[in-house]
């Protein structure tokens, strides 16, 4: 918790002030979560503090709420297109990404529990940036990163706006956004290097390197080493390989006197 308010007063988040007259502030609460490894251990405890922004006024205390999101088909022809030429994909974490996210309305909210003011109990924080649990969180975070890529001379999808090229000599760099994973690739590595040098001067970074997992699908470093691991724990190596493995008619009924399976295992 103490790290948390520590990365609020270097990221100047928020400032304390008095509250104006006929202010509301929003109230805000303590999550903890267990972050877990891609072998679903536990490698970390977080503690976040997050607005309770159901309590938001339309108009008062944000206006716009959308954000793109990549769609998970996106990422999948990324990955198809990065296999087809051949290069690594790499993935950037930003670490406590909407706290990077400017908000343009007037937003107050209570001091955080357990950690009020001994000197001023009364006063409420005036946002600089945005908390998690903001509706305007996401858009505010996406917007920055935009305006960073788009001045950095990357080009938007005009269809996909969660994915931005640069061109450069005869190479394209290929960065996709999901939320705060940033998935990106070129067969030339000075390229690659450059962007992955250039995002940590402007954003804390948490998490860099080959592309292993993000929060929109989980990718082996290797696909066809890993299915031949799974054909072998499966004694399935040598079965005939068919287009599609099942028929699409076929109605499965439950088997009430079989034997009970981990359905995580499969």
């Amino acid at each position: 918790m103490h790290e948390e308010l520590e990365n609020f007063e270097r990221n100047h988040v928020w400032d304390l002030v008095e509250p104006p007259p006929n202010c509301r502030p929003i109230g805000t609460k303590w999550v903890y979560k267990n972050k877990q490894g891609e072998d679903g251990m536990v490698v970390r405890n977080k503690a976040i503090l997050v607005a309770q922004g159901f309590s938001q006024k339309e108009g008062i205390d944000y206006k716009e709420t959308f954000a793109p999101v990549a769609r998970l088909e996106a990422i999948r022809i990324l990955l198809a297109f990065a296999a087809s030429k051949g290069f690594k994909l790499q993935q950037m974490d930003v670490k406590f990404d909407f706290l990077n996210g400017f908000i343009e309305e007037e937003v107050y909210v209570r001091q955080p529990p357990g950690f009020e003011s001994a000197r001023f109990p009364d006063r409420v924080y005036k946002l600089r940036k945005a908390l998690y649990g903001l509706k305007q969180a996401p858009r505010s975070w996406y917007a920055r990163l935009k305006s960073f890529l788009l001045k950095s001379r990357f080009v938007m999808g005009s269809v996909d706006k969660t994915l931005f090229l640069l061109s450069r000599g005869g190479d394209t760099l290929i960065v996709q956004i999901y939320v705060d994973d940033i998935i990106f690739g070129d067969s030339s590595h000075a390229l690659v290097s450059s962007f992955a040098e250039q995002m940590s001067r402007e954003f804390e970074m948490s998490l860099m390197g080959e592309l292993q997992s993000s929060k929109a699908l989980r990718v082996p470093s290797s696909i066809k080493p890993k299915t031949r691991d799974i054909l072998k724990k499966f004694n399935m190596c040598d079965s005939k390989p068919m287009t599609t493995p099942m028929s699409t008619n076929t109605a499965l009924d439950a088997d009430e006197d079989g034997e009970a399976v981990g359905q995580k295992e499969f």
